[in-house]
Formats: C-alpha cells, structure tokens, sequence
C-alpha cells in the first residue's frame, strides 16, 4: 500500500550506498543523461506540467524537475531512501509505491521517468502499462532510461573470467537487458512518437571499483569462478584504478515516447 510525503522510514538509507550514488549522479554523464531525459519529457517547455518519477531514490531527479519549473514527484518501495529524498527536498512530494501499482488517477500525469529500474522489476511490461494508464491520453510522455547490464565492456587481462563474471551478475537480475528493449517496449505498449538513443559512459577510476565488486560476489555466489579468481580478478582492477589505467565503458539507453490518445486497455 501507498504512503504520502508525511510517512517515515523506520532505518536510514545505508551509507555506502547513498555515497555510491551520489558519486555516479554527480558524473558529468549521469547530469547530460538526467538533463536529456527533462527534455525529452518537456519538461521546460512546458512550466507546472506534472512528473513522476519512479524509483527515484534520493530524490535528486525530482528536485531537478522541480527547479526547472514542473510539478514534479518521486515514487520508490525504499522506505529509507525515501526518507533521505524528503530530507534533501523538502518542498516535493514523495510516494512510497510499487511501478506496478502507483497511487494516481488515470490520465492524471503529464510525465513519467524511470532511470536504471525496469531491470530490476518483475514485469516491465505491466510497469509500462501502469505509466500508461496515469498518463495523460494524447499530451503525457514517457521517458525510461539505464545501462546494459549485459554489455559491461571492462579491459582486463583474462577476458574469459571478465565475460564469466559479467554473464553471473547480469543473471542476479530479472530482465538484465531491459534497457535495449526501451524502444521495442514503448511500441507494444502503444505509445507514439518513439525515440531512441544511446550513450556510452566511460569510467576510468576508482567509480567504476563498486560495480566491479558486485560483480566479483556474483561469481563467487553462482559458483562461475572459484573466490581465489574473483579476488585475483578484483585486486587487477584495484591495481589498475590506482594506476589510472582502469577502463568500463558502459552503453546507456534512452527511450521516450507520447501517450497515445484514447483509454489504455484494461487487462
């Protein structure tokens, strides 16, 4: 069940976790990312339109929007991240809420965003019905976007272990390659105007040492590769980033789209 702004989350946000991601919205790719996805959205274009965005973490989308003139609100299950976002922009609205099941009217949105999530849900179809029925017909616009969990493209000296260890993580998920689907997803689910990019982010640093270590479990816990291996595979990593010799490139998709005039179909 739904929860207004008002509800408060019962632990903090972890962290580790609220530093990773701040550290990677804070990168130049992640601002031209998020500030492409306003446009799409028209979201300057058109002042007071009213935005969602779902599985919106700390919020910093959202008070994003919000600066740039929308009525813009946030949606996430994580009571705790929630609480932050609350802390960090007090003036926006926030819903603890399911994609599957948010908490509007039908037709009652001008926009919806969501950034790095449909590969993480159990149903990205049914999410994307669900933005369709609180989208306003004919006027509202969607905009998915997010990495390639699949197409991790990491220099490293043994690629086979690198290509094992990327399958094992890209398996912890359920729809891993969601976000090369984004366009073909809007299509079926009838919405007009469809567009697509891509981009890639390059990582060079130690930014890219928290991705790999998910990674590095992944093998571990699927029994890809041995612990000996994934550590081995690990400290390389670790050499290379303090040498400034570590290199990710990691494909980003974007995909947006008009709601279609007309009531969404009903199941």
């Amino acid at each position: 069940m739904s929860k207004d702004q008002h509800t408060s989350a019962p632990f903090p946000a972890p962290p580790r976790l609220v530093e990773l991601l701040d550290r990677v919205d804070a990168a130049p790719e992640a601002e031209a990312l998020r500030r492409r996805s306003y446009e799409l959205l028209g979201v300057r274009e058109r002042p007071g339109a009213r935005v969602l965005d779902v599985g919106c973490g700390t919020g910093r989308a959202v008070g994003e929007m919000a600066g740039a003139g929308a009525r813009a609100e946030g949606a996430d299950t994580d009571a705790a991240m929630l609480a932050l976002a609350r802390e960090r922009w007090p003036g926006a609205r926030f819903h603890e809420a399911d994609a599957l099941q948010l908490p509007y009217g039908d037709g009652t949105l001008d926009g919806y965003r969501a950034d790095k999530l449909y590969h993480a849900l159990p149903d990205p179809a049914a999410a994307l019905a669900e933005a369709r029925r609180v989208l306003a017909p004919g006027r509202g616009r969607v905009c998915l976007l997010g990495h390639d969990w699949d197409a991790f493209l990491l220099d490293a000296d043994d690629p086979e272990l690198t290509r094992a260890l990327v399958r094992a993580r890209s398996a912890e998920l359920p729809f891993p390659r969601a976000a090369r689907g984004y366009r073909n997803l809007l299509l079926d689910a009838g919405f007009q105007d469809v567009h697509a990019e891509a981009r890639t982010w390059i990582l060079t640093g130690e930014a890219a040492l928290p991705y790999l270590e998910g990674h590095a479990r992944a093998g571990v816990a699927s029994g890809a590769v041995t612990a000996a291996a994934a550590d081995r595979w690990h400290r390389e990593q670790r050499h290379r980033a303090t040498a400034d010799r570590l290199f990710l490139a990691l494909p980003f998709f974007m995909a947006a789209g008009r709601a279609p005039t007309g009531r969404a179909p009903t199941a």
